[in-house]
């Protein structure tokens, strides 16, 4: 079993929650049924976004949007994420995490079948901010959940969320134009459809919820986590502007890449297999990469090399977007898997699971604060400007500062060492 399996293993961790783990064919049949549904709501926490690209043009059309307006909607993912995801800790407190997933689920199918029936633009929004904030109080508390209920299989669990989520990413962005061709041509059945896809995770989250009865903090058997001041440690700083640096190009490129392809002359349908194969590169990265990070002391290394993945590949769409599609597409999704590198960084930053929840909740909750700017200001540049030079010069130049968060974001080092009371410190 990789090192990922004793991030939590340290003389000076608090005790962690005991989860029962009784045997026989009942118990395996438990687990294997927790691990499909963690996949099944990964799977479900991007496609409310990357189906939409593709459309993007026929919603603006026909909800009346202009580029600023769309640039907002591109922009409301990160800020869902943002408001939501510092509530999630408390509500998992209060009635469990997996709960707390479980409406997750919920919010995302109800958000995705109702935003399909909208009039106008406010109504969209808001029935897609009921989705996102689904997928915010998810993105949150899927790692906590790992971290609880597979302890000793934090780097496989991790790696097999972000290859879901990946996969998820990948399946929206490549079949929504097809698939809406096949139901009419209209892109409110080929957004619609997804919504069944969010049912299937909901059933089963409601199965591990009832078979699982947990009910809060209590729930695990312990008292509460300890509250760490968690904004004195910089190594929470450094994840949170990672996270956030890297959400800023992920959401330009899920919202604007098939309307790049466009406008260089390649038709929608490759525009949106092309964003396919961007996401689609990072199911085997995804499930890799967490394990051989988790094997590292530290993950310097990795974030080099996206890094730089990501900056040869907007010079390329820059330069000559019609060039090399294909390769151009492949670096940006390269550069987008910093994104379960992060996520393997919030568990193996934290000691204990109560520490996972509240570095993770920090860090995306701060994270996705700091991306709202980022594709508002894309739409407006490319308005302004009518061409797409500008905008992706702007998100290379914004890797620079990713990748410097990032390399101090990867250190080995704990939240729980850094983030203490003062009187905490005077006593040590």
């Amino acid at each position: 079993m990789p090192p990922a399996a004793d991030i939590s293993a340290s003389p000076r961790h608090e005790a962690q929650p005991q989860t029962e783990r009784p045997s026989g064919p009942a118990a395996k049949y438990g687990v294997w049924l927790f691990a499909i549904a963690i996949a099944a709501a990964a799977f479900n926490l991007r496609p409310v976004v990357t189906s939409l690209g593709p459309l993007l043009d026929q919603v603006r059309a026909d909800l009346g949007m202009n580029p600023t307006l769309a640039g907002l909607l591109t922009a409301v993912p990160s800020l869902c994420f943002g408001v939501f995801g510092f509530a999630a800790p408390a509500m998992a407190r209060r009635i469990g995490p997996i709960a707390v997933v479980t409406a997750g689920m919920g919010a995302i199918t109800a958000g995705v079948l109702a935003r399909s029936f909208a009039g106008g633009t406010a109504v969209f929004l808001l029935l897609t901010a009921l989705a996102l904030a689904g997928v915010a109080v998810s993105n949150v508390l899927l790692p906590v959940v790992i971290k609880r209920y597979f302890p000793d299989r934090v780097g496989p669990m991790i790696g097999l969320y972000s290859m879901a989520l990946s996969a998820g990413t990948a399946l929206a962005a490549a079949v929504t134009v097809p698939l809406t061709s096949s139901l009419g041509g209209d892109w409110r059945y080929g957004l619609g459809v997804w919504a069944a896809l969010g049912a299937v995770a909901l059933l089963l989250w409601l199965s591990v919820m009832f078979s699982r009865r947990e009910r809060g903090e209590k729930a695990a058997g312990s008292a509460a986590p300890v509250k760490l001041p968690i904004t004195r440690s910089r190594t929470a700083w450094a994840l949170a502007c990672f996270f956030g640096l890297q959400a800023t190009g992920a959401y330009v490129v899920m919202g604007w890449l098939p309307k790049i392809f466009q406008d260089s002359g390649i038709d929608k349908g490759t525009s949106g297999v092309l964003l396919a194969v961007t996401m689609v590169i990072g199911v085997p990265v995804s499930f890799v990469l967490p394990n051989l990070a988790a094997r590292r002391g530290d993950q310097r290394l990795f974030v080099v090399v996206l890094a730089s993945c990501g900056i040869v590949g907007y010079a390329g769409l820059a330069l000559a977007p019609a060039g090399l599609p294909w390769v151009w597409a492949v670096l940006v999704g390269l550069s987008n898997c910093a994104f379960p590198l992060v996520l393997t960084m919030i568990g193996l930053r934290a000691r204990t699971a109560g520490g996972v929840a509240q570095l993770s909740a920090f860090s995306q909750g701060v994270g996705y604060l700091i991306s709202i700017p980022g594709p508002i200001l894309i739409g407006r540049i490319y308005q302004t400007t009518g061409e797409w030079y500008w905008p992706l010069g702007f998100l290379a130049l914004l890797l620079v500062p990713q990748m410097l968060f990032g390399l101090r974001a990867a250190m080995a080092r704990h939240i729980e060492d850094e983030a203490v009371h003062p009187a905490a410190r005077v006593k040590a």
